[in-house]
């Protein structure tokens, strides 16, 4: 499989269409990336959580394309597509017969009550004691078939949670599975599956159940010949115990030890991470959601397991973040915005390091210098700055990181000096052969150096945080060149 950079974009917010995707990728991004991760494109891709509640899982949207459409993508390249294991839309054809017939629904069983989970009833203890990402209890209150239930809602009350347990959701969860492998998808990203196997007695996350069924669909997707990447937020021990029975985890660590690197000039605690992180991660520095917080602090779940930041590092982080994107972040994080998560920041990584050039392509050298294969945001790519007009509109903070960019405004982007210097080092990684060799790292203090070698071809990044300085120097014909510096901005 390709382990070379992908991008990370919606169909719509960036070429329009998967066809407009696929252009972008043949045309001003062409030699950078060697896949896609395209974000829900299923029906509808603009519901009430930017396609992750679909009405129907196994169907395009035609406002963005065709299968074929996504076939033409996946020709030459990696594509990877969401599967949404946790919930569905409560608009879709099987909840609505479950509104409409309640138990005699032939869907029933698909769908998590409070009773299915507990059926004797749940005590205080029970309840307060359940794993959610946002204030409140995952509960609904909805009629179904006449009678009023509470319905399971992780997420919202237009995300409606599955019964993983159910045959049903199974035959539902493989004829998703084989409508993406058959069109040529060939990475399954598992949405928010930490939260998909409920149990009494415990705090309904990471359970038994959600490893049973991990373990299930990495099994049926090799079967296709698909690879498993999964979503988790949570401690960093957790990602390193998934990571032995899963293709590939995401580094959710590196995006907050990054920018703390960044904004507070202390390499000490990535040093501490590079030395005991997972190697089959997909490494991020920004996403379609916020900027994570829980993966670096003290564990939730577990009491007394410290985090790779301490509590001051974290609050001193979050406040750093707060003032170099002029207060814009705080107004789209927490409290301050609907559809909130309580474990992350929303912003721009653009604006979380203060629109200084030499700093946004600096954190993004090392990720790319870090071993996995890396992806790349589309506003991150573009060196995007918080949207606040469409956080106002829409009043969900995450927002405030998906701008919708006309083509004008994209290729504008496109000849800043920092999305070239940006678009050069990941045609540098995606092409030198040392990224196909051994990796080491020097990290002390403010100073850092990353180093690949693969027989007589090296690649190297030598920085200094405290003032974003650094020089990327590779083999070129068989001598080591400078290739990229920061004097260049």
């Amino acid at each position: 499989m390709p382990t070379g950079p992908q991008l990370i974009t919606y169909a719509d917010r960036w070429g329009g269409d998967v066809a407009g995707v696929r252009a972008l990728l043949e045309g001003p991004l062409a030699g950078a990336f060697d896949g896609v991760h395209v974000l829900p494109f299923y029906l509808p891709y603009d519901g009430a959580d930017a396609g992750f509640d679909p009405q129907d899982h196994t169907a395009i949207d035609p406002r963005l394309g065709t299968w074929d459409d996504m076939r033409r993508l996946a020709q030459g390249r990696l594509v990877m597509a969401d599967v949404i294991v946790n919930h569905m839309s409560s608009g879709s054809r099987q909840f609505a017969d479950v509104v409409a017939n309640g138990d005699r629904s032939p869907w029933s069983g698909m769908f998590l009550t409070l009773s299915s989970v507990f059926p004797e009833g749940a005590t205080e203890d029970d309840l307060t004691r359940i794993y959610r990402p946002r204030p409140g209890l995952p509960f609904t209150a909805m009629t179904l078939g006449g009678r009023r239930r509470l319905v399971w809602t992780t997420f919202t009350p237009a995300q409606v949670d599955l019964d993983v347990r159910s045959p049903q959701t199974w035959d539902y969860l493989t004829t998703v599975i084989d409508t993406l492998t058959d069109a040529g998808i060939r990475m399954l990203r598992l949405d928010a599956l930490g939260y998909a196997g409920k149990e009494a007695g415990t705090n309904c996350f990471m359970t038994g159940t959600t490893r049973a069924l991990t373990e299930r669909i990495v099994r049926y997707a090799h079967e296709r010949g698909a690879h498993v990447l999964v979503e988790v937020h949570g401690h960093y021990r957790q990602q390193i115990e998934i990571a032995q029975t899963v293709d590939y985890v995401y580094d959710f660590a590196l995006p907050p030890l990054v920018l703390h690197a960044l904004t507070a000039a202390d390499l000490e605690p990535l040093a501490h991470w590079l030395a005991i992180r997972p190697r089959n991660t997909v490494t991020v520095l920004d996403t379609h959601d916020g900027i994570g917080i829980v993966d670096v602090g003290v564990s939730d779940l577990r009491p007394g397991e410290p985090g790779l930041l301490g509590p001051d590092q974290i609050d001193a982080l979050v406040e750093r973040i707060h003032a170099n994107s002029g207060g814009t972040s705080r107004a789209a994080t927490g409290a301050a915005a609907s559809n909130l998560d309580l474990y992350q920041v929303n912003c721009t990584l653009y604006d979380a390091l203060g629109r200084d050039d030499r700093r946004h392509l600096l954190a993004r050298l090392i990720q790319l210098f870090v071993p996995g294969i890396p992806q790349v945001y589309y506003v991150g790519l573009l060196a995007g700055d918080n949207d606040v007009e469409r956080l106002a509109a829409t009043g969900v903070g995450r927002d405030v990181n998906r701008h919708r960019y006309t083509a004008d405004q994209a290729q504008a982007a496109l000849a800043r000096p920092v999305v070239a210097a940006t678009l050069a080092a990941l045609r540098l990684r995606r092409e030198h052969p040392a990224f196909a060799g051994t990796f080491s790292s020097e990290l002390r203090g403010s100073a850092g150096e990353l180093r690949w070698r693969h027989g007589d071809d090296e690649a190297t990044i030598a920085f200094d945080v405290a003032d974003a300085a650094f020089t990327v120097t590779a083999t070129v014909d068989g001598a080591p060149r400078p290739v990229l510096a920061s004097a260049a901005l």
